[in-house]
């Protein structure tokens, strides 16, 4: 039986999770400032699935109405046929659809399904 030297075993990792991630739509996010407090802290590490449906109470990460290349992290709190309203959880913090209006579904990258940094905070978000 042949047998795997340590490069081409870590190889095959890496295109194996490289395959996992394009294949599933994976995203990691950092949560920059204090709009999510107390649910996402400023600097959690955050893992993040395309999602193809999202409801209220879903976190989601949506291409920033106001500034192209930029990405937010809100919670879904109403859906229309105009779109999403998104809101932070730390309302004096945050801004959301308040000052932006309803977000078309387009904007939605993907949904947080769980927090991998810090160690100590590691585990599902909601």
């Amino acid at each position: 039986m042949p047998v795997s030297s340590p490069s081409t075993a870590a190889l095959t990792a890496l295109a194996t999770a490289v395959t996992v991630v394009g294949v599933l739509g994976l995203r990691r996010v950092v949560v920059e400032g204090s709009s999510m407090l107390p649910t996402l802290d400023p600097g959690d590490r955050l893992l993040v699935v395309r999602a193809w449906r999202v409801g209220v109470g879903d976190l989601v990460v949506v291409a920033d109405p106001r500034r192209p290349g930029r990405l937010l992290v809100k919670r879904v709190v109403g859906e229309d046929p105009g779109g999403l309203e998104l809101r932070g959880d730390n309302p004096d913090a945050s801004t959301d659809s308040r000052f932006f209006g309803a977000v078309p579904r387009s904007s939605v990258r993907g949904r947080v399904v769980r927090r991998y940094a810090p160690a100590d905070r590691r585990g599902p978000v909601g």
